[in-house]
């Protein structure tokens, strides 16, 4: 560090923040004693944007903000404000969209410049020392020298970010025909697949798990061949690859290259939420057990490394240690060698290590570039030998890493991407049946219930304390979402009455009538130069498709005709964009599918309903909303409906209308089918 003198951010709780708390810069957290310096002083304001796992943020602190000459031109021209992304998603929404808007591509660390009233007016990414320095004194130059067209492109493109993007793609469109409508949807998903490598075709590779979760569903409604072929490719490259942690379990955030073999190494909660998921379902339709290890290993590592003593799951891991981008994780074949002993060149081999390294300095990412059916046959080992020799080969491996130094811990907990892991959790209990993962999952929904929420309002984060600042629509979103998944579990009414509490809250405090979608900030939250609406889906699927989900699903449960027509009205009005842009609005095609296929609903009476929901879940049965009931029901369906001849019964309805109640699984799979 280059002084010892903390600036404002040592009093934040964001680790990101806390980072940059001993810089020469005269940081300061976005709020009211920064931004009315600005007005007071007229100066104008750069926010710079990151977050605590980020490798290039990181680089640019180092080259730039670490450095006192660089530091005084900040201090003497600007305000200068650090956000933490991930706290304050809102401000990085607003301004990744004006960056953009000006033609530049958006990353991070994003470093935007603003008026003293909050209009941006110039910014970008990463900027080396020579060019930041640059830009600074170009800044304060127009902006002293020539203000007034300064503050005119300021404006103008303040008007352009008033424009939501619901305004610019919404459509009336007629869903007659949804066979035809999710047959679209696939064909041109299926244009830009990597055949060979799994994915999309392009690098940097993100896995965009909603992508496939959609195309399992369409796999169950057309039986296609190669739309299971090309979600199979996919997931067996994904986890042979380097972006999955071949000793530890889970996943780095994205590959820099097409074969899913040098990650950019950190690893993010959300990722590894839907993975959870998405390896789940994937083994429900496949009952291939590399799915079913991929997931074991991933909630292992989750346990190890990323829960709180009280239930909470911390954000991220970050891609550098020591100085360096993936040290942790690499290694020498030397080093696998001296660890791994007599078991060392066969280790090495079936990970791809060689003397000279697969990857850079010498060093190798562990990779498998066969399954293990290939491998074992390819070098005659019988299959219980190997099984034992790898999981011993494992634990020396993490073991002696344990003892290098250690990727920084994100340990804020955020509220929307803790939901997302108790779906994931749940997911997996349904699918594998071990109550750990249902107790994992409970726990962290009363850490959220303590720690996280007041009431009817959700706050964004928690570290040591929650946060001021009120939850955003994904917070909401994917609370509801968790609460739906666990009451169909665990048959809980609890859940379901809190889900309801929350869409209503959802309702009244983010809903616009007049376009029908949902603000992603409350209207109680701080006020903003605008209030955007996420509707496209990136790594996280959108707030606006999750709670169109919410709204059908619950809606149905609760017989709310009134959400289910919001519901519906979102996912039409978008069903063009659908399937056009499918790789952006798979979450969309995932809930337009539900909503035009319809959802059966599957009532299980009796003291032995656990027993049945367990035998049936087993199986993937993607468009059936389970409900259970030992005795008294508040839910509207259940109205008549009782356990008959003592015998533990299912109903298997559709719009309300129910058929033959029957006794056993395979009964009601059939109506199923």
């Amino acid at each position: 560090m280059s002084s010892l003198k903390p600036n404002s951010l040592i009093h934040s709780t964001s680790p990101y923040l806390l980072q940059h708390a001993y810089n020469p810069v005269d940081w300061y957290e976005w709020g009211t004693v920064a931004l009315q310096k600005a007005i007071r002083e007229d100066k104008p304001i750069l926010v710079s944007i990151g977050y605590s796992a980020c490798h290039w943020c990181h680089v640019m602190e180092r080259e730039c903000f670490e450095i006192e000459d660089i530091a005084q031109i900040m201090n003497e021209f600007f305000v200068c404000i650090k956000v933490d992304r991930e706290e304050r998603p809102d401000i990085d929404q607003i301004y990744m969209e004006a960056v953009q808007a000006l033609g530049i591509n958006g990353g991070w660390p994003l470093n935007v410049f603003l008026t003293p009233d909050q209009k941006p007016f110039y910014g970008g990414t990463y900027f080396s020392p020579q060019a930041w320095a640059q830009v600074l004194h170009n800044i304060h130059k127009a902006y002293t020298g020539n203000r007034q067209k300064l503050e005119a492109s300021a404006e103008e493109l303040r008007l352009h970010l008033l424009r939501s993007d619901v305004e610019r793609f919404m459509q009336e469109h007629n869903n007659a025909d949804w066979e035809k409508d999710i047959q679209t949807t696939y064909n041109n998903l299926a244009s830009r697949f990597d055949s060979v490598w799994g994915g999309v075709d392009k690098a940097p590779k993100f896995i965009m798990p909603s992508i496939w979760m959609f195309l399992m569903r369409y796999y169950h409604i057309s039986n296609d061949p190669a739309a299971m072929e090309q979600i199979q490719i996919t997931l067996d490259k994904i986890a042979q690859g380097g972006i999955y942690d071949q000793i530890g379990g889970g996943f780095a955030r994205y590959a820099v290259d097409a074969q899913w073999f040098a990650p950019h190494f950190e690893k993010m909660l959300y990722d590894n939420a839907q993975l959870i998921s998405l390896y789940a379902e994937a083994y429900a339709i496949t009952k291939n057990d590399e799915y079913k290890k991929i997931v074991t290993e991933t909630f292992d590592w989750l346990n190890r490394e990323m829960t709180s003593e009280a239930g909470g799951f911390y954000s991220a891991l970050d891609a550098d240690s020591d100085g360096a981008e993936g040290k942790f994780y690499v290694w020498t074949k030397s080093e696998l060698e001296d660890v791994l002993g007599q078991d060392g060149e066969i280790i090495s081999t079936y990970y791809a290590a060689t003397a000279d390294g697969n990857w850079e300095h010498g060093n190798n990412i562990l990779k498998r570039n066969d399954t293990d059916i290939v491998f074992l046959k390819e070098h005659n080992i019988p299959s219980a030998d190997w099984n034992e020799m790898l999981k011993n080969a494992k634990l020396q491996l993490r073991t002696h890493r344990e003892n290098r130094v250690r990727p920084a811990l994100d340990d804020k907990i955020i509220t929307a991407w803790n939901a997302m892991m108790v779906c994931g959790l749940t997911d997996a209990y349904r699918v594998f049946g071990d109550i750990a993962f249902l107790d994992a999952a409970i726990k962290n929904m009363r850490f959220i219930e303590k720690e996280l929420s007041a009431g009817c309002q959700l706050y964004r984060s928690f570290k040591g304390k929650r946060s001021t600042t009120e939850g955003f629509l994904d917070d909401y979103a994917y609370v509801i979402q968790a609460q739906l998944r666990l009451y169909q579990t665990t048959f809980d009414e609890h859940w379901i009455k809190q889900a309801e509490k929350f869409i209503d809250y959802a309702m009244a405090h983010f809903y616009d009538s007049t376009d029908g979608f949902f603000y992603y900030t409350s209207a109680l939250a701080e006020k903003l130069i605008t209030r955007k609406k996420e509707i496209f889906d990136n790594v996280i699927p959108s707030s606006n498709a999750v709670m169109a989900q919410n709204l059908f699903l619950v809606g149905t449960l609760l017989d709310k005709e009134a959400w289910k027509q919001v519901a519906t009205g979102m996912t039409s009005s978008l069903s063009h964009m659908i399937m056009s842009e499918p790789n952006y609005m798979s979450q969309w095609a995932i809930v337009h599918t539900e909503m035009q296929k319809g959802m059966k609903e599957v009532l299980l009476t009796g003291r032995g309903i656990q027993k049945l929901r367990a035998e049936l879940q087993q199986d993937f049965l993607p468009f059936t909303l389970m409900q259970g009931s030992a005795g008294h029901s508040d839910l509207p369906l259940f109205e008549g409906k009782v356990a008959l001849q003592g015998r533990d019964t299912i109903y298997v309805c559709q719009d309300k209308t129910c058929g033959i109640p029957v006794h056993t699984v395979e009964e009601a799979k059939r109506q199923l089918r």
